[in-house]
């Protein structure tokens, strides 16, 4: 598996010669211009995770990609815009990939709670390979092998990430969603998911726009 970080959540996993990128939201950049797709998904509409100014040149520029979304997502882009809902599962080639979570974590009682579905990618032997769960803080019941786990988000603590870490303990944890904050303080995040996960866990930050192998 080789992962790539645009940015906040916006990753491009390839695995078993599946090419799918996820979340290419307005904090993201670099993802212009990939062609080639195999899928593009979506986790949920909030702009930081699709991009409204950018994404349509996206799809135009990979008319082979099966296009895939959160409910509220898909019925908002239209056309071919798949709706995935929580315990869905679809084929990306020969790669299974499982809807998971489906609400978006809570970031105020008084804000209405919106679609989320999270990505399961996986294989035969092997279905929970890497675990992108947008904006929630789903705990699978599987083992996960990779967690694109976010760091920094409006709706949650630090000791919620940390606890979200230990609960999923995953092999590797790679961390997301920190384009709301300014470089010289995810170290404080990170640094605390590194010291403070469980035993067994690498955490890993992935270098912007560089292809990285994770497994």
């Amino acid at each position: 598996m080789r992962l790539t970080h645009f940015g906040h959540s916006c990753v491009l996993a390839e695995i078993d010669g599946a090419t799918v990128l996820f979340d290419p939201g307005n904090f993201s950049h670099g993802f212009e211009g990939i062609t080639g797709l195999d899928a593009i998904l979506i986790t949920h509409q909030h702009p930081d995770h699709a991009d409204p100014a950018r994404l349509p040149a996206l799809v135009d520029a990979n008319p082979g990609a099966a296009l895939y979304a959160d409910p509220q997502t898909a019925a908002q882009l239209g056309g071919r815009w798949t709706a995935v809902h929580a315990g869905d599962s679809f084929a990306i080639g020969d790669l299974p990939v499982t809807g998971v979570g489906g609400r978006h974590a809570v970031i105020h009682p008084e804000i209405p709670v919106i679609d989320n579905t999270g990505y399961l990618l996986g294989d035969a032997d092997a279905p929970a390979r890497l675990l992108h769960p947008g904006d929630s803080l789903f705990v699978p019941e599987q083992p996960i092998d990779v967690l694109a786990i976010p760091a920094v988000a409006p709706w949650m603590k630090i000791s919620e990430t940390v606890d979200y870490l230990r609960a999923v303990a995953p092999r590797v944890a790679v961390p997301i969603h920190q384009g709301i904050i300014n470089d010289p303080a995810t170290g404080i995040y990170y640094g605390r998911l590194r010291e403070m996960g469980p035993a067994g866990t690498e955490f890993r930050v992935l270098p912007a726009e560089s292809g990285t192998e994770v497994s």
